[in-house]
């Protein structure tokens, strides 16, 4: 057995809270902001599942930050996780992460690099889109002049905005919504840009592949007809 740092120790120990942490801020939120008739008592054990979920984010961050022994140049390295902690609307996606190091543990039979990035960005599309239309209803649809007005409108609009294509027929009005819009752009273009290139990368492979089977000389059997 390797010996692991105080940083690797812990981000094992951490893993499974931190699943379970990620998934249940995206459902307190979800109930919060779907259910508006919540009663009292359910919104605010809803509100505290959240806010101790974003707490295990900064504990845990604040941890790794201490153990890694870096400084400042942790901030650097792991940008990411900075803006998790900061930012509601991208903490689902520890789910992909803490789920890829599990698997990476864990599991004999892995996919080829190329079908996991596309499996994993898919995944984390599809949370990113859920997360981001849930706060832009919760920001917009209550907003004068707001053309996001129910759930299947921050669907319709969350779909058209990450995969880039951009309909105009609803656009935030809030600041919040707006900041929203801003990170669900530049995340659809970088996660569906994961996936073409990881596609792009599987072809290419594969047609090499195909060519280093041909046997040397052209097609087979073409020579074959030159012989008395």
């Amino acid at each position: 057995m390797t010996d692991e740092s105080p940083q690797e120790r812990w981000q094992r120990r951490i893993e499974i809270p931190m699943f379970a942490a990620s998934a249940l801020f995206l459902a307190s939120f979800t109930v919060r902001v779907l259910a508006e008739n919540l009663p009292s008592g359910w919104y605010a054990l809803c509100e505290a599942v959240t806010y101790a979920s974003w707490a295990l984010f900064v504990v845990d961050y604040a941890v790794r930050w201490v153990l890694s022994g870096e400084g400042l140049a942790f901030v650097r390295r792991h940008l990411m996780d900075a803006i998790v902690v900061v930012l509601p609307l991208l903490r689902p996606l520890r789910i992909v992460k803490i789920y890829e190091a599990v698997q990476r543990r864990h599991t004999h039979a892995r996919l080829p690099l190329q079908a996991r990035v596309i499996a994993y960005a898919g995944l984390s599309t599809l949370l990113l889109g859920f997360a981001g239309a849930l706060s832009v209803y919760h920001d917009e649809h209550n907003a004068p002049d707001a053309t996001i007005k129910t759930f299947g409108d921050a669907i319709w609009w969350t779909s058209s905005t990450v995969t880039t294509v951009g309909y105009g027929d609803m656009t935030p009005v809030t600041p919040r919504g707006r900041v929203v819009a801003v990170g669900m752009m530049v995340g659809g273009v970088a996660l569906l840009g994961a996936v073409t290139g990881s596609f792009s990368s599987w072809l290419l492979q594969t047609f090499a592949q195909d060519e280093e089977k041909k046997p040397p000389g052209g097609t087979p059997g073409a020579s074959d007809g030159l012989r008395p």
